[in-house]
């Protein structure tokens, strides 16, 4: 099986993608595209699936520039020395030949570019990362490479959609706590269960950071586990593990 890659027509010209897990050499729980060194997953098939992104991405398995993600809203920007074990949740670079890359399994990857500048960004954010502004730091990270926010797209890739991300309501109540604005990302589930709606709340933030313009690829990663890993999934499943699923931008 080859590799699928899923793209948007707002990050051209430059090289990117949302990579699904098709074509990888990983097997069992994990079988596909994993690339996350940081799973149990043997590292030689991890290799062999980083080897294929960066053959995709027209770049040397060197040249994927990645960090160590914590749910922050920490930004690295990338320039003669690629990262090396940073802890961060987002890139930027205006550096040709690198790849900037993040690993997700239901959080939102977003890669951003501005054309023009010739600056580009990519983000892990999930519902910590989201709400502690990693999104307008990859934006404010950009605009110091050179990038202009007015210039700048960006668009989400495969995440759990607000339909498969059931929460309690101490979750509810730390998000109202904060802003009761939040409760529009919210709908009534089973019982007292609640239903996140992250890349809403995802596309809200990046739309009132003042970009061009934010889209999401409508790909729910929990409810297609043909192409998508997903946390969640693998706890429902009781699974011991879970694969990572990559996405890329280069200049």
């Amino acid at each position: 099986m080859t590799i699928e890659i899923i793209t948007a027509d707002i990050l051209s010209p430059f090289r990117h993608g949302f990579f699904t897990r098709a074509g990888g050499a990983s097997s069992g729980i994990f079988a596909g595209l994993n690339c996350g060194f940081g799973s149990s997953d043997q590292h030689e098939a991890v290799s062999i699936n980083r080897g294929r992104v960066a053959a995709a991405m027209e770049v040397t398995p060197e040249d994927l520039a990645g960090v160590h993600q914590i749910h922050s809203s920490t930004v690295v920007t990338v320039n003669d020395e690629m990262p090396a074990g940073v802890r961060a949740d987002a890139l930027v670079t205006n550096r040709p030949g690198v790849a900037l890359t993040v690993l997700t399994a239901d959080c939102q990857p977003v890669l951003f570019a501005d054309a023009e500048a010739g600056v580009i960004g990519a983000a892990h954010a999930g519902w910590k990362g989201t709400l502690g502004g990693v999104l307008e730091a990859t934006i404010d990270a950009m605009e110091a490479l050179g990038a202009d926010r007015s210039r700048t797209v960006a668009v989400i890739g495969p995440t759990i959609s607000q339909a498969a991300y059931e929460v309690g309501p101490e979750f509810f109540d730390s998000f109202y706590d904060e802003d009761p604005a939040f409760a529009r990302f919210f709908t009534n589930g089973t019982g007292d269960r609640l239903l996140f709606n992250l890349p809403g709340l995802g596309l809200d933030r990046l739309r009132a950071a003042g970009i061009a313009r934010a889209e999401w690829t409508r790909h729910c990663t929990y409810s297609d586990a043909a192409r998508f890993y997903s946390y969640r999934r693998s706890v429902h499943n009781k699974e011991a593990d879970y694969g990572r699923l990559i996405a890329a931008i280069r200049l």
